[in-house]
């Protein structure tokens, strides 16, 4: 911009001070002096900065996120939202220092599993907070006709969004009269699905920790992981057996009920249908703890599962009512 101003360019830039964090807390409590005394000691400072160096900024445009007449704004932003049923409460894992008795996110928690501010050993708590329901404008956030954006940015769009196609499905549990709720892309699975899988934060496994050391002991270990290390697809699996058993409603049959971190309360439901030959995670799970491997999908050349899970579509196998359609009909038939 200075290069542009000083080529003789007619130029509009702006300067602001993002002050409204945790940062600017901790450096208070730090030192002992009020966050609004210290904000305005370190933007003074800046400032001065930025003119030693010849920055050419627009001083009277300066926005300043720690003053009223700045964060009105984001209130009154938020009021509306609110009013129009776009902000609600719900209970979500976060990264909790138990010593500062904060939130942290991703980037505050050192690799060695401990917060950057107080050292203590960092959980995962489940806390109500506000969110913002984006859901509603997915399918606009996914339309790019009218947008020439590069390709790595859609893409990261896209996953970031993060649309899946598919269907819920209930599984009743053996003796109980909870019932477990899963959401899956591959419906067309259900006949090979030979467990279940709970994430330690899952509200039926909370209800049983504390009659079963082993259960607690495995969530309490857990809780001291990141979704980032608990989903990473290299990790070796670990789970341990919840005692309960669901009813696959596809046949009937008896499946075990098994909790494993691998699984996100923060995704989905917390809680998944194994179909261990058509789900690498769940193939290696599955091989590690001796759960049946049932095929229901083929490559029409009666591929072989037992070294690695068929991920790709095909045509459905021992699967009763599905038997000889293929992935896409044998969805929409399972969902029908």
């Amino acid at each position: 911009t200075r290069y542009k101003k000083m080529r003789g360019f007619n130029t509009f830039q702006p300067q602001g001070f993002d002050a409204f964090g945790l940062p600017a807390e901790n450096y208070a409590i730090k030192h002992g002096i009020h966050p609004a005394i210290s904000t305005k000691q370190n933007v003074d400072t800046m400032r001065k900065q930025l003119h030693s160096i010849g920055a050419m900024y627009d001083w009277s445009n300066e926005v300043n996120t720690s003053k009223p007449d700045y964060y009105k704004w984001t209130q009154w932003l938020f009021l509306e939202l609110f009013n129009n049923n776009l902000a609600y409460q719900k209970e979500a894992t976060v990264n909790w220092d138990p010593i500062d008795q904060t939130v942290l996110a991703n980037e505050q928690v050192l690799p060695d599993g401990t917060s950057e501010r107080s050292g203590g050993v960092v959980v995962q708590k489940a806390l109500k907070q506000w969110f913002f329901k984006i859901t509603n404008y997915a399918d606009e956030l996914l339309d790019f006709n009218e947008l020439d954006w590069p390709e790595k940015t859609v893409l990261m769009q896209k996953h970031w969004i993060g649309k899946s196609n598919g269907a819920e499905i209930d599984f009743n549990i053996d003796g109980n009269n909870e019932i477990l709720t899963v959401f899956t892309t591959r419906p067309d699975t259900l006949f090979g699905c030979s467990y279940m899988v709970l994430s330690p934060e899952h509200p039926i496994v909370i209800s049983i920790m504390s009659s079963n050391p082993e259960i607690k002991s495995y969530c309490d270990a857990a809780s001291k992981k990141n979704d980032l290390e608990r989903s990473e697809l290299s990790k070796d699996k670990s789970g341990v057996f919840s005692g309960l058993y669901a009813i696959n409603p596809a046949n009937n049959s008896k499946i075990p009920i098994w909790i494993a971190d691998y699984v996100l309360m923060s995704y989905g439901t917390g809680a998944i249908m194994a179909v261990p030959g058509h789900d690498q995670r769940d193939f290696e799970f599955a091989k590690k703890y001796n759960i049946p491997i049932i095929k229901v999908v083929d490559d029409g050349n009666d591929i072989s599962i037992d070294e690695e899970a068929f991920t790709e579509s095909g045509v459905a196998v021992n699967s009763d009512f599905l038997n000889g359609l293929n992935t896409d009909n044998a969805k929409s038939k399972m969902i029908e």
